[in-house]
Protein backbone atom coordinates (compact mmCIF):
# COMPACT_ATOMS: atom_id res chain seq x y z
CA UNK A 1 0.00 0.00 0.00
CA UNK A 2 3.08 2.37 0.84
CA UNK A 3 4.71 1.80 -2.61
CA UNK A 4 1.39 2.47 -4.40
CA UNK A 5 1.05 5.56 -2.44
CA UNK A 6 4.33 6.74 -3.58
CA UNK A 7 4.28 5.93 -6.76
CA UNK A 8 0.85 7.30 -7.71
CA UNK A 9 -0.72 9.87 -5.04
CA UNK A 10 2.46 10.74 -3.64
CA UNK A 11 4.26 11.61 -6.81
CA UNK A 12 1.64 14.09 -7.50
CA UNK A 13 2.87 17.67 -7.89
CA UNK A 14 1.15 20.86 -7.73
CA UNK A 15 2.05 21.19 -11.25
CA UNK A 16 0.92 17.68 -12.22
CA UNK A 17 -2.38 18.94 -10.84
CA UNK A 18 -2.69 22.25 -12.32
CA UNK A 19 -1.96 20.06 -15.26
CA UNK A 20 -4.60 17.99 -14.81
CA UNK A 21 -7.28 20.42 -14.62
CA UNK A 22 -6.38 21.91 -17.62
CA UNK A 23 -6.98 18.51 -20.07
CA UNK A 24 -10.33 18.16 -18.04
CA UNK A 25 -11.04 21.56 -18.99
CA UNK A 26 -10.17 20.63 -22.43
CA UNK A 27 -12.69 17.72 -22.30
CA UNK A 28 -15.16 19.98 -21.36
CA UNK A 29 -14.57 22.91 -23.81
CA UNK A 30 -14.91 20.14 -26.24
CA UNK A 31 -17.95 18.16 -25.36
CA UNK A 32 -20.34 21.10 -23.18
CA UNK A 33 -19.00 24.36 -25.66
CA UNK A 34 -17.93 22.03 -28.43
CA UNK A 35 -15.14 24.56 -28.95
CA UNK A 36 -12.90 22.48 -31.55
CA UNK A 37 -13.78 18.58 -29.75
CA UNK A 38 -11.88 17.10 -32.56
CA UNK A 39 -8.33 18.80 -31.31
CA UNK A 40 -9.37 19.30 -27.42
CA UNK A 41 -11.06 16.03 -26.81
CA UNK A 42 -7.45 13.77 -27.56
CA UNK A 43 -5.55 16.76 -26.63
CA UNK A 44 -6.94 16.87 -23.37
CA UNK A 45 -6.59 13.01 -22.71
CA UNK A 46 -3.11 13.47 -23.36
CA UNK A 47 -2.54 16.00 -20.86
CA UNK A 48 -3.97 14.14 -18.15
CA UNK A 49 -1.81 11.03 -19.51
CA UNK A 50 1.16 12.66 -19.27
CA UNK A 51 0.45 14.28 -15.56
CA UNK A 52 -0.76 11.18 -14.00
CA UNK A 53 2.80 10.27 -12.62
CA UNK A 54 4.40 6.35 -12.39
CA UNK A 55 2.61 5.10 -15.39
CA UNK A 56 5.98 4.78 -17.67
CA UNK A 57 3.92 6.48 -20.70
CA UNK A 58 6.46 8.84 -20.95
CA UNK A 59 9.03 7.27 -21.01
CA UNK A 60 11.76 7.30 -23.33
CA UNK A 61 13.33 3.96 -24.97
CA UNK A 62 16.76 4.62 -24.47
CA UNK A 63 15.83 5.33 -20.77
CA UNK A 64 13.93 2.07 -20.91
CA UNK A 65 16.15 -0.49 -22.64
CA UNK A 66 16.09 -0.97 -26.16
CA UNK A 67 12.76 -2.59 -26.05
CA UNK A 68 9.62 -0.78 -27.48
CA UNK A 69 7.69 -2.69 -24.81
CA UNK A 70 9.31 -1.23 -21.83
CA UNK A 71 8.51 2.54 -23.44
CA UNK A 72 4.77 2.45 -23.74
CA UNK A 73 2.65 3.27 -26.40
CA UNK A 74 3.32 7.39 -26.49
CA UNK A 75 7.40 7.32 -25.65
CA UNK A 76 7.77 5.24 -28.71
CA UNK A 77 5.22 7.84 -30.87
CA UNK A 78 7.63 11.26 -29.07
CA UNK A 79 10.92 9.45 -29.90
CA UNK A 80 10.47 7.68 -32.91
CA UNK A 81 8.67 10.22 -35.07
CA UNK A 82 5.10 11.60 -34.00
CA UNK A 83 6.25 14.48 -32.79
CA UNK A 84 10.48 14.89 -33.28
CA UNK A 85 9.94 13.66 -37.46
CA UNK A 86 6.35 13.71 -37.68
CA UNK A 87 4.72 12.85 -41.09
CA UNK A 88 1.13 13.83 -39.45
CA UNK A 89 0.96 17.22 -40.39
CA UNK A 90 1.56 16.27 -43.89
CA UNK A 91 -0.94 13.90 -43.64
CA UNK A 92 -3.87 16.67 -42.61
CA UNK A 93 -2.89 18.77 -44.73
CA UNK A 94 -3.41 16.07 -47.70
CA UNK A 95 -6.77 15.90 -45.67
CA UNK A 96 -7.40 19.12 -45.90
CA UNK A 97 -6.32 19.45 -49.71
CA UNK A 98 -8.85 16.73 -50.36
CA UNK A 99 -12.08 18.83 -48.37
CA UNK A 100 -10.65 22.39 -49.89
CA UNK A 101 -12.61 24.14 -53.00
CA UNK A 102 -9.83 26.45 -54.40
CA UNK A 103 -13.19 28.06 -56.90
CA UNK A 104 -13.49 31.40 -54.65
CA UNK A 105 -9.89 32.05 -54.83
CA UNK A 106 -9.56 30.87 -58.78
CA UNK A 107 -12.62 33.29 -59.37
CA UNK A 108 -10.68 36.27 -57.10
CA UNK A 109 -6.37 35.74 -56.94
CA UNK A 110 -6.29 39.05 -55.82
CA UNK A 111 -7.74 37.30 -52.49
CA UNK A 112 -4.10 36.10 -52.64
CA UNK A 113 -3.13 39.49 -50.97
CA UNK A 114 -5.35 39.24 -47.81
CA UNK A 115 -3.97 35.33 -46.81
CA UNK A 116 -0.52 36.94 -47.22
CA UNK A 117 -1.07 39.97 -45.51
CA UNK A 118 -2.65 38.22 -42.78
CA UNK A 119 0.96 36.00 -41.91
CA UNK A 120 2.03 39.98 -40.56
CA UNK A 121 1.32 38.54 -37.15
CA UNK A 122 4.08 35.83 -37.49
CA UNK A 123 6.62 38.18 -38.12
CA UNK A 124 5.68 40.73 -35.35
CA UNK A 125 5.70 37.28 -33.08
CA UNK A 126 9.33 36.42 -33.96
CA UNK A 127 10.81 39.83 -33.22
CA UNK A 128 9.21 39.59 -29.94
CA UNK A 129 10.21 36.13 -29.03
CA UNK A 130 13.62 37.32 -30.19
CA UNK A 131 13.81 40.51 -28.13
CA UNK A 132 12.50 38.01 -24.87
CA UNK A 133 15.58 35.98 -25.36
CA UNK A 134 17.82 38.75 -26.17
CA UNK A 135 17.04 40.68 -23.12
CA UNK A 136 17.69 37.18 -21.18
CA UNK A 137 13.91 37.02 -20.06
CA UNK A 138 13.37 33.82 -22.30
CA UNK A 139 16.06 31.26 -23.46
CA UNK A 140 14.30 31.95 -27.15
CA UNK A 141 16.73 31.38 -29.97
CA UNK A 142 16.08 31.94 -33.41
CA UNK A 143 14.47 28.32 -34.10
CA UNK A 144 12.58 29.05 -31.00
CA UNK A 145 11.34 32.52 -32.66
CA UNK A 146 9.84 30.76 -35.46
CA UNK A 147 8.26 27.95 -33.97
CA UNK A 148 6.92 30.25 -31.53
CA UNK A 149 5.82 32.88 -34.28
CA UNK A 150 4.12 30.70 -36.49
CA UNK A 151 1.35 29.82 -34.05
CA UNK A 152 -0.41 33.40 -35.35
CA UNK A 153 -0.96 31.64 -38.68
CA UNK A 154 -3.82 29.69 -36.43
CA UNK A 155 -2.49 26.59 -38.56
CA UNK A 156 -2.36 23.71 -36.22
CA UNK A 157 -0.40 21.51 -38.53
CA UNK A 158 2.14 24.08 -40.05
CA UNK A 159 2.74 24.95 -36.11
CA UNK A 160 3.16 21.37 -35.38
CA UNK A 161 5.40 20.64 -38.30
CA UNK A 162 7.87 23.77 -37.83
CA UNK A 163 7.74 22.98 -33.91
CA UNK A 164 8.56 19.53 -34.67
CA UNK A 165 12.09 20.63 -36.79
CA UNK A 166 13.30 23.76 -34.67
CA UNK A 167 11.89 23.09 -30.97
CA UNK A 168 10.06 19.78 -30.56
CA UNK A 169 10.33 20.69 -26.36
CA UNK A 170 8.12 23.43 -26.94
CA UNK A 171 5.83 21.17 -29.16
CA UNK A 172 2.83 20.44 -26.55
CA UNK A 173 2.66 24.60 -25.65
CA UNK A 174 2.73 26.03 -29.02
CA UNK A 175 0.34 23.11 -30.91
CA UNK A 176 -2.16 23.59 -27.89
CA UNK A 177 -1.49 27.52 -28.66
CA UNK A 178 -2.38 27.18 -31.94
CA UNK A 179 -5.61 25.06 -31.71
CA UNK A 180 -6.79 27.03 -28.68
CA UNK A 181 -6.42 30.23 -30.42
CA UNK A 182 -7.87 28.51 -33.90
CA UNK A 183 -11.43 27.66 -31.10
CA UNK A 184 -11.27 31.11 -29.92
CA UNK A 185 -12.11 33.13 -33.16
CA UNK A 186 -15.41 34.28 -33.12
CA UNK A 187 -14.22 35.87 -29.63
CA UNK A 188 -10.86 37.54 -30.53
CA UNK A 189 -11.59 38.40 -33.81
CA UNK A 190 -15.13 40.12 -34.35
CA UNK A 191 -13.17 42.97 -31.65
CA UNK A 192 -10.41 43.55 -33.83
CA UNK A 193 -12.56 44.06 -36.85
CA UNK A 194 -14.91 46.43 -35.26
CA UNK A 195 -11.81 48.25 -34.36
CA UNK A 196 -10.65 48.78 -37.16
CA UNK A 197 -13.64 48.83 -39.67
CA UNK A 198 -16.28 51.26 -40.01
CA UNK A 199 -20.16 50.70 -40.19
CA UNK A 200 -20.09 51.90 -43.90
CA UNK A 201 -17.41 49.52 -44.71
CA UNK A 202 -18.90 46.73 -43.02
CA UNK A 203 -22.12 46.63 -44.52
CA UNK A 204 -20.59 47.04 -47.92
CA UNK A 205 -22.26 44.27 -50.57
CA UNK A 206 -20.31 41.83 -52.42
CA UNK A 207 -21.30 38.90 -54.49
CA UNK A 208 -21.23 35.94 -52.95
CA UNK A 209 -18.82 35.06 -56.22
CA UNK A 210 -17.19 36.54 -58.80
CA UNK A 211 -17.75 34.03 -61.98
CA UNK A 212 -18.29 30.49 -62.12
CA UNK A 213 -14.70 28.06 -62.02
CA UNK A 214 -14.37 25.71 -64.67
CA UNK A 215 -13.31 22.00 -63.75
CA UNK A 216 -9.98 22.31 -65.75
CA UNK A 217 -9.10 25.19 -63.60
CA UNK A 218 -9.51 23.70 -60.95
CA UNK A 219 -7.45 20.47 -61.86
CA UNK A 220 -4.80 22.97 -63.28
CA UNK A 221 -5.24 25.12 -59.95
CA UNK A 222 -3.04 22.54 -57.95
CA UNK A 223 -0.61 21.41 -60.05
CA UNK A 224 0.58 25.01 -60.94
CA UNK A 225 1.10 25.85 -57.37
CA UNK A 226 2.66 22.78 -56.67
CA UNK A 227 5.30 23.49 -59.27
CA UNK A 228 5.46 27.48 -58.62
CA UNK A 229 5.23 27.35 -54.96
CA UNK A 230 7.97 24.92 -54.45
CA UNK A 231 10.02 26.55 -56.84
CA UNK A 232 10.02 29.72 -55.00
CA UNK A 233 10.60 27.86 -51.90
CA UNK A 234 11.73 24.77 -52.03
CA UNK A 235 11.10 23.96 -48.05
CA UNK A 236 7.29 24.10 -48.37
CA UNK A 237 7.36 20.82 -50.21
CA UNK A 238 5.87 18.51 -47.63
CA UNK A 239 3.27 21.07 -46.66
CA UNK A 240 2.06 22.68 -50.05
CA UNK A 241 3.20 19.62 -51.64
CA UNK A 242 0.56 17.26 -49.43
CA UNK A 243 -2.12 20.03 -49.49
CA UNK A 244 -2.20 20.50 -52.91
CA UNK A 245 -1.87 16.53 -53.89
CA UNK A 246 -4.95 15.87 -51.70
CA UNK A 247 -6.99 18.63 -53.65
CA UNK A 248 -6.06 17.45 -56.73
CA UNK A 249 -7.27 14.07 -55.53
CA UNK A 250 -10.50 15.80 -55.52
CA UNK A 251 -10.67 18.10 -58.26
CA UNK A 252 -9.62 14.66 -60.45
CA UNK A 253 -12.87 12.98 -60.24
CA UNK A 254 -11.26 9.61 -60.55
CA UNK A 255 -10.38 8.76 -57.35
CA UNK A 256 -13.49 9.10 -55.03
CA UNK A 257 -12.12 6.24 -52.85
CA UNK A 258 -9.14 8.02 -51.89
CA UNK A 259 -10.68 11.00 -51.52
CA UNK A 260 -13.33 9.15 -49.34
CA UNK A 261 -10.38 8.18 -47.40
CA UNK A 262 -8.13 11.06 -47.03
CA UNK A 263 -11.49 13.25 -46.31
CA UNK A 264 -12.56 10.98 -43.46
CA UNK A 265 -10.94 7.75 -42.65
CA UNK A 266 -6.89 9.50 -42.31
CA UNK A 267 -7.98 12.53 -41.10
CA UNK A 268 -9.97 10.77 -38.15
CA UNK A 269 -7.11 8.45 -37.34
CA UNK A 270 -4.43 10.94 -38.02
CA UNK A 271 -6.30 13.40 -35.69
CA UNK A 272 -6.59 11.24 -32.93
CA UNK A 273 -2.91 10.00 -32.65
CA UNK A 274 -1.75 13.61 -33.13
CA UNK A 275 -3.70 15.65 -30.72
CA UNK A 276 -3.04 12.52 -28.47
CA UNK A 277 0.66 12.97 -28.60
CA UNK A 278 0.72 16.69 -28.76
CA UNK A 279 -1.31 16.68 -24.72
CA UNK A 280 0.99 14.00 -23.65
CA UNK A 281 4.06 16.13 -23.83
CA UNK A 282 2.68 18.66 -22.12
CA UNK A 283 4.43 17.41 -18.88
CA UNK A 284 3.77 19.98 -15.38
CA UNK A 285 7.50 20.07 -15.33
CA UNK A 286 7.40 21.61 -18.81
CA UNK A 287 4.57 23.39 -18.86
CA UNK A 288 4.69 25.18 -15.89
CA UNK A 289 7.32 28.13 -16.46
CA UNK A 290 7.05 31.49 -17.10
CA UNK A 291 8.10 30.95 -20.88
CA UNK A 292 4.76 29.22 -21.60
CA UNK A 293 3.06 32.58 -20.46
CA UNK A 294 5.21 34.31 -22.70
CA UNK A 295 4.71 31.79 -25.89
CA UNK A 296 0.83 32.16 -24.66
CA UNK A 297 0.76 35.87 -24.87
CA UNK A 298 3.48 35.94 -27.81
CA UNK A 299 1.16 33.68 -29.72
CA UNK A 300 -1.88 35.98 -29.00
CA UNK A 301 -0.10 38.81 -30.36
CA UNK A 302 0.79 37.02 -33.43
CA UNK A 303 -2.84 35.68 -34.02
CA UNK A 304 -4.49 39.63 -33.52
CA UNK A 305 -1.95 40.70 -35.21
CA UNK A 306 -2.64 38.90 -38.60
CA UNK A 307 -5.84 39.47 -38.26
CA UNK A 308 -5.26 42.91 -38.67
CA UNK A 309 -2.91 42.58 -41.37
CA UNK A 310 -5.74 40.83 -42.90
CA UNK A 311 -8.29 44.00 -42.25
CA UNK A 312 -5.67 46.66 -43.09
CA UNK A 313 -4.97 45.19 -46.68
CA UNK A 314 -8.69 44.20 -47.77
CA UNK A 315 -8.61 48.57 -46.73
CA UNK A 316 -6.11 49.35 -49.09
CA UNK A 317 -7.56 47.11 -52.28
CA UNK A 318 -10.57 48.82 -50.99
CA UNK A 319 -9.50 52.14 -51.69
CA UNK A 320 -6.61 51.27 -54.52
CA UNK A 321 -8.97 49.02 -56.99
CA UNK A 322 -12.39 51.58 -56.27
CA UNK A 323 -14.29 48.27 -56.21
CA UNK A 324 -16.62 46.78 -53.45
CA UNK A 325 -14.78 44.68 -51.31
CA UNK A 326 -15.73 44.17 -47.38
CA UNK A 327 -13.11 44.36 -45.33
CA UNK A 328 -14.67 42.29 -42.91
CA UNK A 329 -13.01 39.09 -45.24
CA UNK A 330 -9.35 40.08 -44.80
CA UNK A 331 -9.65 38.59 -41.02
CA UNK A 332 -10.40 35.32 -42.72
CA UNK A 333 -6.78 35.56 -44.04
CA UNK A 334 -5.52 33.92 -41.23
CA UNK A 335 -5.82 30.16 -41.73
CA UNK A 336 -8.12 29.06 -39.23
CA UNK A 337 -10.17 26.92 -41.97
CA UNK A 338 -13.62 27.32 -42.07
CA UNK A 339 -13.92 29.19 -38.81
CA UNK A 340 -12.59 32.63 -39.69
CA UNK A 341 -14.65 32.29 -42.67
CA UNK A 342 -17.79 31.50 -40.65
CA UNK A 343 -16.98 34.65 -38.37
CA UNK A 344 -16.54 36.99 -41.57
CA UNK A 345 -20.02 35.12 -42.83
CA UNK A 346 -22.19 35.85 -39.40
CA UNK A 347 -20.21 39.96 -39.28
CA UNK A 348 -21.12 40.62 -42.81
CA UNK A 349 -24.98 39.52 -42.46
CA UNK A 350 -25.29 41.31 -39.20
CA UNK A 351 -24.51 44.22 -40.88
CA UNK A 352 -26.42 43.82 -43.89
CA UNK A 353 -28.82 41.06 -43.89
CA UNK A 354 -27.80 41.35 -48.02
CA UNK A 355 -24.46 39.83 -47.62
CA UNK A 356 -23.52 36.39 -47.83
CA UNK A 357 -19.71 36.69 -47.80
CA UNK A 358 -18.64 33.14 -47.23
CA UNK A 359 -17.39 32.38 -50.35
CA UNK A 360 -15.54 35.45 -50.69
CA UNK A 361 -13.85 34.95 -47.11
CA UNK A 362 -12.91 31.12 -48.00
CA UNK A 363 -10.55 32.87 -50.73
CA UNK A 364 -8.45 34.36 -48.46
CA UNK A 365 -8.82 31.44 -46.09
CA UNK A 366 -7.67 28.86 -48.02
CA UNK A 367 -4.65 31.27 -48.94
CA UNK A 368 -3.71 31.66 -45.76
CA UNK A 369 -3.07 28.21 -45.40
CA UNK A 370 -0.84 28.08 -48.13
CA UNK A 371 0.94 31.26 -46.91
CA UNK A 372 1.77 30.05 -43.18
CA UNK A 373 2.88 26.69 -45.36
CA UNK A 374 5.16 29.03 -47.26
CA UNK A 375 6.23 31.14 -44.01
CA UNK A 376 7.28 27.77 -42.55
CA UNK A 377 9.23 26.82 -45.34
CA UNK A 378 11.14 30.08 -45.05
CA UNK A 379 12.15 29.57 -42.07
CA UNK A 380 13.59 26.48 -42.33
CA UNK A 381 15.51 27.28 -45.89
CA UNK A 382 16.71 30.23 -43.46
CA UNK A 383 16.95 29.06 -40.07
CA UNK A 384 17.32 24.91 -40.91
Amino acid sequence: MDGFFHNGFGALSWGNVVMLAVGLAFIWLAIVKKWEPYELLPIGVGVILANLPATGLLTQPHEAGSQFGSAGLLGVFIEYGLLRYTILPQLIFLGLGAMTDFGPLIANPRLFLLGAAAQLGIFIAFLGALALGHFGLAGFGLKEAAAIAIIGGADGPTTIYLTSQFAPQLMGITAVAAYSYMAMVAIIQPRIIYTLTTKKERMTYMKPQLRDVSQREKILFPIVCIILVILLVPRSAPLVGMFMFGNLLRESGVVSRLVEAAEYSLMNIVTIILMLCIGASMPAELVMRPETLMILTLGLISFAAGTAGGVLMAKLMRVVTKQPLNPIIGAAGVSAVPMSARVAQHLGQKENPRNFLLMNAMGPNVAGVISSAVVAGAFLAILG
